[in-house]
């Protein structure tokens, strides 16, 4: 019995660090090569954060806070890693209505091909996958699949979701007097997430990033002057 806990259940990982690596690399190159392989360059490439490597940078983001949120919840952390990696791989090839079931069968082949993972694990990893879209209650979902989703709304808010808009506001000709403006449209989008994440660490995450959205939204409202540009007055 020397070495063996009692009551607690060890499970091994199926997917190890140079693995999850390998599928990290995986990812970046197929979002390139799908840009790489467009005719015009790729969907929506004219926006930079719809490139290639806004997209796998993105993936990345959700990748961390989705394994946060998972080790908080009791959640398998090997399924949502991976589905996390693999959610939107193919989102510059698809149509957005698409991505998520052509995500997963990508995430499919991938696994099937590369390694011996239990038919279960690959499973769960392509489910969580192809409902990571879904807009319904996050409670009839299974736990991964609701981990996954909660991160990949929470990157969307926060500092983060704020420079992205900011950012935007150069490709619309905009000026910086409209900053505030931008930065709210982050904050009421944190607003909608705060109500629809169902777990205590997703919720814990979202309010304090959108703290720090409306703490920015004061300061641009404190420090931008409106100016009246109108020729007529």
């Amino acid at each position: 019995m020397e070495g063996i806990t009692l009551g607690v259940e060890v499970r091994e990982s199926p997917v190890s660090a140079a693995s999850f690596e390998a599928m990290e690399t995986f990812v970046g190159d197929y979002l390139a090569a799908s840009v790489n392989n467009e005719v015009d360059g790729g969907r929506m490439r004219w926006y930079p954060w719809h490139s290639a490597a806004y997209r796998f940078n993105h993936i990345k983001n959700v990748v961390a806070i989705a394994t946060k949120i998972a080790e908080a919840e009791g959640a398998n952390v090997d399924v949502v890693r991976v589905a996390a990696l693999f959610h939107d791989v193919s989102k510059l090839e698809a149509e957005q209505d698409h991505h998520a079931e052509a995500g997963a069968r990508v995430a499919r082949e991938y696994l099937h091909s590369h390694g011996e993972y239990p038919e279960s694990f690959v499973e769960e990893v392509c489910t969580a996958v192809a409902d990571h879209s879904y807009q319904g209650p996050l409670a009839e979902l299974s736990l991964e699949t609701r981990c996954l989703i909660e991160a990949d709304l929470l990157d969307k808010v926060g500092a983060n979701g704020a420079v992205l808009l900011v950012l935007r506001m150069g490709y619309e000709s905009r000026t910086h007097m409209d900053a505030a403006e931008m930065v709210g449209r982050v904050a009421d989008r944190g607003e909608d997430v705060a109500a629809r994440v169902e777990s205590d660490r997703a919720v814990s995450l979202v309010h304090q990033r959108l703290k720090r959205v409306k703490w920015l939204r004061e300061w641009l409202d404190d420090e931008i002057a409106g100016v009246d540009l109108d020729p007529e007055e």
